[in-house]
């Protein structure tokens, strides 16, 4: 990979991302359609929304880990300033790992049966650094320490079944850090794990962060679960983000119906009496996306312009934004 110089501040800009995938019936589902954002070095960001919203995919896509129907059909990743979807598959190769990082969702699925903890993890250090044998073995060990998992030496012999769910998770951590990348994509990190070893995974990616300094995209469908640990989150719908700001303009003051939903259907540790509001209807059918905004056909409060116009994104403030016609309504009315 040739060396271009930065000028910018960020380390990864996404420039209106457009992913679509073809199906057998000859249809196309736009999975993505103009995703933008901008990612510091050292930052942690949120990418918060529903299964279907495109939020995983906006993350492969990153990645350039799609399946075959799938594909980049616009727009720009910049890594570093460099456009990555220009690149060939050898470099993306090079990228992997070594720059940018991925955890997936099941760490059992992800790991492989057949092969050692110790043994995955050296692959993984051989193929994107020029330590030895010997050299990976050590810095496996060195890993799987500080990603708090007891006993390093007799874990590396062991195989993903003989380990919990937690420890798996770890081991994931661990191979993705394994090669100092500059960026930590976690996908789903903590769902198929119970609430305790949530918590636990969450605060160690913090630490992790904090010593080694990287940036991290968290993509999670609970925004219960990023409350305290991101500088800015992202709410995806349909594709397209609907909301982006930073955690406390997103709790305290969201200004897009589909996050107030989102928060409505958190449970309250103040009262536990009080009773849910689930988001009404069903996810939107990515093969047939309405002219107008997204969500407009389980939002309580759409109107007319809501079907037949894409909300234009709003400035709320300096760190806010909301695509959402409420919000150029409220503007009208001076609300």
């Amino acid at each position: 990979m040739s060396e271009v110089k930065n000028e910018s501040k960020y380390i990864l800009e996404v420039r209106d991302l457009h992913t679509t995938f073809s199906t057998d019936q000859g249809g196309v589902v736009r999975a993505v359609n103009g995703v933008s954002f901008n990612l510091e070095p050292g930052k942690i960001l949120g990418i918060v929304g529903e299964s279907g919203s495109g939020k995983s995919v906006t993350a492969y896509s990153i990645m350039q880990i799609l399946s075959e129907n799938g594909g980049i059909t616009g727009g720009q990743v910049l890594y570093k300033g460099q456009d990555i979807t220009k690149w060939s598959e050898k470099q993306m190769q090079a990228f992997r790992g070594k720059c940018c990082s991925i955890i997936f969702q099941d760490p059992m699925t992800s790991l492989n049966p057949v092969f050692t903890i110790g043994n995955q993890l050296m692959e993984a250090i051989t193929l994107h650094t020029d330590r030895n044998k010997e050299q990976a073995k050590a810095r496996a060990i060195e890993m799987l320490s500080l990603v708090g998992i007891n006993e390093p030496e007799k874990r590396i012999k062991q195989y993903p079944y003989e380990l919990s769910g937690g420890m798996r998770q770890r081991v994931m951590i661990a191979m993705a850090l394994a090669c100092e990348p500059d960026i930590l994509i976690a996908d789903e990190p903590t769902t198929a794990l119970d609430v305790t070893i949530q918590a636990q995974i969450l605060e160690l990616m913090q630490d992790l962060q904090k010593k080694l300094g990287m940036a991290i995209i968290i993509v999670t469908h609970d925004l219960g679960v990023i409350a305290s640990m991101c500088d800015e989150i992202i709410v995806m719908y349909g594709g397209r983000v609907c909301e982006r700001g930073t955690a406390d303009d997103i709790f305290y003051r969201p200004a897009h119906e589909y996050t107030k939903g989102l928060l409505r259907s958190i449970p309250s540790t103040q009262n536990m009496n009080e009773r849910l509001i689930p988001i009404g209807g069903t996810p939107i059918n990515m093969l047939d996306l309405p002219k107008g905004c997204a969500f407009c056909p389980r939002c309580d409060s759409a109107m007319k312009i809501c079907l037949r116009e894409q909300p234009v994104e709003l400035e709320i403030s300096d760190t806010h934004h909301a695509s959402c016609w409420m919000n150029v309504k409220n503007a009208k009315e001076g609300k």
